[in-house]
């Protein structure tokens, strides 16, 4: 059964949404992300996702007095990602508390790193963050682009144990229009030794009972959440059946 893991996105140790990645259509809700991490763990879910975008837009964790708060006081797994970019960066947030670090803009930019620290820390630790914009990988917060594909990274970073990958469509992050179904059950198909995660325009139990079906086996929830289209029973009763 799919896992369902909620997301936390952090500005000014703050939770916002954004809007297909732009920084100028940002949301503040009110609720602080400690709180909700309490609330997810009372759910039951296994993990959860917190992204430091003011770490993804300056290329060095910002918010990682959040993430030892949260690491303190949630017993769960929690992946993290933004702003990882050297291997004092990938130090400091395992160090702070994070189960598994997620690495975007290095692997694609620097895959030789990238593939140092699949050595060194295995592929439970490390997770593939691959951001699609026009069927291509962005990079630095989703700022700028490249011309490498996902299976392009994928191919490349196999052999040294990758075995997740959280990957994002852009154009559907923040819409709450469904996810690029098709996209997924193709990356899961072609890659069955890989945990490909299921991340942008979630809107419902609906869209998550459906990746169900299909055989895919994680995904992101967050502004569903926070717009109360997926409520915490919703999680709690999902995490239940599992």
């Amino acid at each position: 059964m799919i896992d369902i893991i909620p997301a936390i996105d952090l500005i000014g140790g703050k939770c916002v949404r954004l809007v297909k990645g732009d920084y100028g259509q940002t949301k503040v809700y009110d609720a602080r992300p400690l709180d909700m991490a309490l609330r997810y763990a009372d759910c039951g879910v296994r993990r959860i996702h917190i992204v430091d975008l003011d770490g993804a837009k300056c290329s060095r964790p910002c918010n990682l007095a959040v993430l030892e708060e949260i690491a303190s006081r949630v017993q769960i797994e929690v992946e993290w990602g933004g702003g990882i970019s050297s291997s004092q960066a990938l130090s400091s947030v395992l160090d702070a508390g994070a189960t598994c670090a997620i690495i975007g803009s290095v692997a694609a930019l620097r895959p030789a790193l990238f593939k140092e620290w699949l050595q060194t820390y295995g592929g439970a630790k490390m997770i593939l963050g691959a951001d699609i914009k026009e069927g291509f990988i962005a990079v630095k917060g989703w700022q700028e682009g490249t011309r490498q594909t996902v299976e392009e990274l994928v191919d490349l970073f196999l052999p040294d144990g990758l075995t997740q990958v959280v990957c994002t469509d852009i154009s559907k992050d923040g819409m709450l229009q469904g996810p690029a179904t098709t996209l997924y059950t193709a990356l899961q198909q072609r890659y069955p030794s890989v945990d490909f995660t299921v991340s942008g325009g979630i809107s419902s139990m609906e869209d998550i009972r459906a990746l169900d079906a299909l055989g895919l086996r994680r995904v992101i929830a967050g502004k569903a959440i926070y717009e109360n289209r997926i409520t915490m029973e919703d999680i709690r009763q999902w995490s239940q059946r599992g």
